[in-house]
């Protein structure tokens, strides 16, 4: 019996991406996003290329009433998750005074609510089983949060403590929980104003594909976190070894427009 996936953010970037490689790998595939003809398109395509089952939901996951609706539909569908893929996210640039609170709040519901309503009611139900896997997309942000990027810095690094947390919980009771960490990744994701950063020049970003790749990996096969890409790894772990005034003052400089210094 083919195993099934669920994946939310599925019809752009990583998520995207993950999709079609997991549809060639022939597992059946629950696709979650906002755009219902983008997924109805996804499911037509992945059905006839790989022979699969591909159920589509189009929700926004942004509203917190929308977690559990997805939760119950996919219970009155009777499908089993074997694992879930929370993926779907979105980020801001800009001062924090300055940015939109509305929707940064909708930030915090979907890159933090969304995630904890999902791990929680798919994981019970995968603790029951004693099988299933969880995989939660954080950041290299995750590591050191950026000025400009504070709301969004903030809803990585809580994905990622989170995601620690509870693998180490769940450790015995047969589900693996797993975060990626990406560096950037060129995606509708990045806007015009990121691009400008010094951090984009300094180091650039790479193919969702790529990403997609080492998702995959760590999903089926892999334990704890993955930060695809040697120089995010490095990045990743400067913190360590640099004084807080200084790391700082670094991430500053490197969040602001090129023209500035």
């Amino acid at each position: 019996m083919k195993e099934t996936v669920l994946i939310t953010g599925a019809t752009s970037g990583i998520g995207r991406e993950m999709a079609r490689m997991l549809a060639a790998q022939k597992f059946n595939l629950i696709l979650v996003a906002r755009n219902g003809e983008k997924l109805a398109v996804q499911k037509k395509e992945f059905e006839n290329s790989f022979g699969i089952q591909v159920t589509i939901f189009a929700l926004d996951l942004s509203v917190q009433d929308n977690a559990y609706l997805l939760f119950e539909k996919v219970r009155n569908a009777d499908i089993a998750v074997d694992m879930l893929v929370n993926n779907a996210g979105i980020g801001n640039y800009g001062a924090f005074t300055e940015t939109s609170l509305e929707q940064e709040l909708m930030m915090i519901d979907l890159n933090i609510s969304a995630v904890v309503i999902l791990t929680k009611l798919f994981g019970r139900e995968m603790a029951k089983r004693r099988s299933g896997k969880i995989m939660n997309v954080a950041s290299l942000l995750s590591f050191l949060p950026f000025p400009y990027y504070s709301v969004y810095s903030a809803t990585k690094s809580f994905v990622l403590a989170f995601t620690e947390t509870v693998a180490a919980e769940m450790e015995k009771s047969g589900v693996t929980v797993t975060a990626l960490c990406p560096g950037p990744v060129d995606t509708p994701f990045q806007t015009k104003e990121m691009l400008e950063t010094n951090a984009y020049k300094a180091n650039k970003p790479v193919s969702a594909a790529y990403v997609a790749k080492k998702g995959v990996a760590l999903l089926l096969e892999g334990k704890g976190k993955k930060i695809p890409g040697f120089n995010n790894w490095f990045i990743s772990n400067l913190p360590r070894i640099t004084p807080d005034y200084i790391m700082m003052n670094i991430k500053k400089k490197l969040a602001s427009p090129k023209s500035k210094s």
